[in-house]
């Protein structure tokens, strides 16, 4: 596999002393690292904590969960959530090469243009949809968009599109580094998703408009059947580079400052890093620029002295700056789904011997799947107008040809469905805290889930359900399914409230999208300005989804991609 070479290079890097160092090699740092090497004058420093991106289940589409907890896994976990019968909540993060990115559903959602709209209300105009559609254009090689050099490559039966449903892809990109691809082989259950979309007269059409809501099947950032990670669309080909070197096995314990002259802020000099089982000093001439994500982030800049100074106190930590926005202001999507028994030709059987041997040899058939391969939006009635004056949704249906339960922890119970409920634009807040001034101790992670004192998010979650009840019930999807259930497994004994509770409560865990912890703003309580600077110090950034400060209506892969060009961007002045 291409994932068994080093991506990176040691030349022209003395040591690990270079102009810029970034840490963490994920969806953002990824992307600064490569556009920032661009520039031959300046050298670069990627430190990832995880290895290199090596195994065959990195690479192969359908197989991600089965990286669940393993090696290239921070495998975390939530605090017990008190909304959710006590429980705690397995969160998974990329711990590799390409980061998240290595290991999620591959699902490409830009979100909706009032999201980048909202943030320019918050962090100035440079945030809007207007300023960031060309960044997403620059980044994206989108299959079948007009100019793109490739057809359609669709294989999905959901449909015909029209010709203005064609025309609206004009605006999407055709030859930027990260590949967005049709499914290659998805599963009649798919279309028979979308039909019944259409039975309960919901709009089904191109994937990833920048308006309106409807239902579409999944666009993936895929190559020929394979996952396209980061990885692959940046560090690949910058790694031939002299002026970038990529550490992997480098784990960062905090970044150091030099002392500023009088009345200055102090200025960061570096990051104290673990490679090798020693202790080193990757020292930066410019800047710093943290790329760890939206746990890892906020828990590096609170060992770093920059936090809440009570809470960094109290664990022994000097304080650089009193920030108590650090580590606020958690935000993360909420999925609940329902898991109808199927007849059969479901993922349940994507392991048999001609699947692999079709995957291996014509990268087709079932391991080609991101497993979540259609969704939609709705606007339940428990919106008002406190949540949009636009009409937008507040809640994404997600279907799987399979039963995916058990937080993707558990083998495939059986032949079955999953149509689930995705909490858009949840009101509670969450946050990161130190559990320990040990670096090597994970953090504390509570998202708050269905906190909300007035109860908004249940109320929309269970309404979502609902949608997801009345799907399930439609003749497309009821001539697939045998009546029976496998989440809840007593389902045809229960009413659809009954499940609908049971599903919320006590089945329902993250859609791998925590963002917000570090946000920025044009106000001085932001973590980081508009230009991505941490406030009260010199030479430091973030770049990563813990800046977004208010989470998409969609994925967060994609913003997270083009905050990393972003952030090169401003850094280099563009």
């Amino acid at each position: 596999m291409s994932g068994s070479r080093r991506a990176g290079s040691r030349r022209g890097i003395a040591g690990l002393e270079a102009d810029y160092v970034i840490v963490g090699a994920g969806s953002a740092g990824a992307a600064l690292a490569a556009r920032l090497s661009e520039d031959a004058a300046v050298s670069v420093l990627l430190l990832e904590a995880g290895g290199v991106d090596k195994a065959l289940e990195l690479h192969v589409p359908a197989a991600f969960s089965k990286l669940f907890r393993g090696r290239y896994d921070w495998d975390y976990d939530t605090v017990p959530q008190p909304a959710l019968e006590g429980r705690t909540v397995y969160w998974p993060r990329g711990k590799t090469l390409g980061g998240s990115s290595s290991l999620n559903a591959m699902m490409w959602v830009r979100g909706f243009s009032a999201d980048y709209d909202e943030w320019a209300t918050i962090a100035g105009d440079t945030w809007s949809w207007q300023a960031l559609a060309p960044v997403f254009r620059r980044v994206e090689s989108v299959e079948g968009a007009p100019g793109s050099g490739s057809g359609s490559g669709s294989r999905s039966g959901g449909g015909s599109r029209s010709a203005s449903d064609c025309g609206a892809q004009t605006w999407t990109g055709t030859d930027g580094p990260q590949r967005v691809e049709h499914q290659r082989d998805p599963r009649p259950h798919t279309a028979a998703f979308l039909e019944a979309a259409r039975e309960l007269g919901h709009p089904v059409t191109v994937a990833n408009l920048p308006t309106g809501q409807g239902f579409s099947q999944t666009m993936v950032t895929q190559h020929r059947g394979g996952r396209a990670s980061t990885a692959d669309a940046y560090l690949r080909p910058a790694g031939k580079r002299p002026n970038l070197r990529i550490v992997t096995g480098a784990h960062a314990r905090r970044v150091t400052f030099a002392a500023g002259a009088a009345g200055e802020a102090p200025r960061a000099s570096g990051v104290y890093v673990d490679v090798a089982g020693v202790t080193r000093h990757a020292r930066a001439a410019r800047e710093v620029i943290l790329c760890g994500g939206a746990i890892n982030t906020p828990h590096l800049l609170m060992l770093s002295g920059i936090g809440p100074a009570e809470h960094l106190a109290s664990h022994g930590i000097d304080v650089v700056v009193d920030a108590p926005g650090v580590g606020a202001n958690l935000q993360d999507h909420l999925v609940a789904g329902l898991a109808p028994a199927a007849r059969g030709g479901t993922l349940f059987g994507a392991e048999a011997p001609a699947q692999l041997a079709s995957y291996l040899t014509r990268r087709r058939g079932m391991l080609t799947s991101n497993v979540a391969e259609a969704y939609g939006f709705v606007r339940t009635d428990v919106a008002d107008e406190a949540d949009s004056a636009a009409d937008l949704p507040d809640i994404e249906i997600i279907f799987a040809p399979a039963p995916y339960v058990g937080e993707g922890l558990v083998p495939l119970p059986g032949e079955g469905l999953t149509v689930g409920a995705i909490l858009l634009r949840p009101r509670s807040r969450g946050s990161i805290r130190l559990a320990s001034g040990d670096p090597m101790v994970a953090p504390l992670i509570d998202p708050g889930y269905l906190s909300d004192p007035d109860g908004h998010d249940a109320r929309t979650l269970a309404a979502g359900l609902a949608e997801c009840e009345r799907l399930i019930a439609t003749d497309a999807l009821r001539a697939l399914t045998t009546g029976g259930w496998i989440q809840p497994e007593n389902g045809a004994s229960l009413s659809a409230a009954e499940r609908i509770e049971l599903a919320m409560r006590r089945y329902s865990h993250t859609l791998y999208h925590p963002v917000g912890t570090a946000r920025m703003g044009l106000d001085e309580a932001s973590v980081v300005d508009p230009e991505l600077r941490v406030r009260g110090v010199h030479g430091l950034r973030v770049a990563d989804a813990s800046i977004m400060p208010t989470i998409i209506r969609g994925h967060t892969n994609a913003p997270a991609i083009v905050i990393g060009e972003r952030a090169a961007d401003l850094i280099r002045g563009a």
